[in-house]
Formats: structure tokens, C-alpha cells, sequence
């Protein structure tokens, strides 16, 4: 709880100055890079006209709302269900999980990077070849306002945090160590732990909270962690040591 106390109020200090953040946040780069991914296209907007009937709502996209509302339990829980089954990996489990919400958050200081929705909304996403402007909806915000009606506002200013903080995806980055902690427990945990991960993954760049290299990002950030992880293992296990002697001092 300490650490995400600490993480929480990491991640919104930069919100705390809203024109200091947008005056060097990153905006075009992201754009650049998932339109060469989307041979030309980007994949948000691509997915959205193919699929969304604006201003519908249908089932498989609230289905979608709601993997990513669920996320705020995803990585804790999965925490949790290590520690309540398998209490020798807890350890570790937390150790990757809560690493990468730490190492993720350095990254929104150093480049702060708009999401899509944002890039539509201040018109950086180009324009169609007819000549009319790239939109994509954030339709997290419209199945919201329909789903929880008035507490939405409150709801939402809550969560909020920082708004200018899209690469790399610590949503999907968290879930995919999630499913890899899953996956040591038990090839069960792990298929879940994987489906949710590909879920919430399509949905990020569907609802149009993300790029695809958000999501590339976030899956690099993951994989990085875990193959660091053997060679951290001593420095983290000293560093440990350290603070444990303080604790002690401090009882004395």
C-alpha cells in the first residue's frame, strides 16, 4: 500500500502543473510510428471505423470498457491470490509487478506523451485523404457517462491522475507481468492471466486510450524486467538488508 502511495503520488505530480506538463509533452511521435505500423493508417482509428457505430455503444465494446475499468484490481489481485496460494513466490510475484508500475512512471517524467484521444482533440492526427480531420471517440468516457450517470464525474476525476501520460502503457505492462507471475503459479492462472492481457490490450487501442507502440512499449518494459531480474536480485536483496537494519535501529 506504501508503494502505490508513493507510485500514485509520483505519477500525478506532473498533472500538478498543467501547462508546465503541456508545454513539453510529446504529441506527433506516437502518431508517426503507429501510422508505419498501420501500413499508412493509424490502427485506433482504422479499428474504430470498421467496427463502432457512433454514437452507439454496443455490447462487445462495453465488454471492452470494462476490462479496462477492471484493470485497477488486476494487478493487485493478482498479487494477492499469489500471497493467499502461493506464499514462497510472493516475494518475487510483487517484487516484478510493483517494479514495473516504478521503472514505467520514470518514463512519464522524461517523456511525457499524449494519448490518442488527446492527439484528436488538439487535431495533430493528420487528416483523411478527403481532407477531413482524424477523430477517434474515447469511449471510455461515453459508456461512462450512460453506465454511472451522475457519479461519473466524480467517478472519473478521481482516476484521472495524469492524463498526459501514455508511453510506455503501464496498463498493459502490468498486465503482462501479471499473466507471467499467473503462469508460475499454474497453467490455468496463466491462460487467464494471458486472455486478460490480450483483452485489455485490444481494447486500449480500440477505445482509443493508447497506441499500438504504448502496448509494444509496455510489453518491452515487462520482458525487460524479467530478464534483468536475476542480476537485480542481489542489489535488491542488499538494499533490503539496509533498510531492515534501520527498522531495527529504529525499534531499539
Amino acid at each position: 500500500m506504501l508503494q502505490m502511495w508513493a507510485y500514485l503520488a509520483t505519477y500525478e505530480m506532473p498533472a500538478d502543473d498543467p501547462e508546465a506538463l503541456e508545454a513539453r509533452v510529446h504529441v506527433d511521435y506516437p502518431v508517426t510510428i503507429d501510422r508505419l505500423i498501420g501500413a499508412g493508417e493509424l490502427p485506433g482509428v482504422r479499428l474504430q471505423r470498421r467496427f463502432a457505430d457512433p454514437p452507439n455503444i454496443r455490447w462487445p465494446e462495453k465488454v471492452l470498457v470494462f476490462s479496462h475499468w477492471v484493470w485497477f484490481l488486476v494487478p493487485h489481485g493478482t498479487v494477492t491470490y499469489v500471497l493467499l496460494r502461493r506464499r514462497a513466490q510472493f516475494p518475487r510475484a510483487a517484487t516484478m509487478i510493483y517494479a514495473t508500475f516504478d521503472l514505467g512512471v520514470i518514463c512519464y517524467w522524461l517523456i511525457p506523451t499524449a494519448p490518442p484521444w488527446y492527439a484528436a482533440e488538439h487535431g495533430r492526427m493528420g487528416e483523411h485523404a478527403a481532407g477531413h480531420e482524424l477523430r477517434i471517440r474515447r469511449m471510455m468516457l461515453d459508456y461512462g457517462e450512460q453506465f454511472w450517470k451522475d457519479r461519473w464525474s466524480t467517478l472519473y476525476d478521481g482516476l484521472a491522475g495524469n492524463p498526459l501520460a501514455a508511453m510506455p502503457s503501464l496498463h498493459f505492462a502490468t498486465s503482462v507481468m501479471a499473466a507471467h507471475v499467473l503462469s508460475d503459479v499454474g497453467p490455468v492462472e496463466g491462460a487467464i492471466g494471458w486472455a486478460y492481457a490480450g483483452t485489455l490490450g485490444f481494447a486500449l487501442v480500440y477505445l482509443g486510450e493508447h497506441y499500438v507502440v504504448d502496448l509494444l512499449a509496455g510489453a518491452a518494459l515487462a520482458e525487460g524486467i524479467r530478464r534483468a531480474a536475476p542480476s537485480a536480485a542481489p542489489l535488491a536483496r542488499g538494499f533490503s538488508r539496509a533498510v531492515q537494519a534501520l527498522e531495527r535501529r529504529a525499534r531499539a
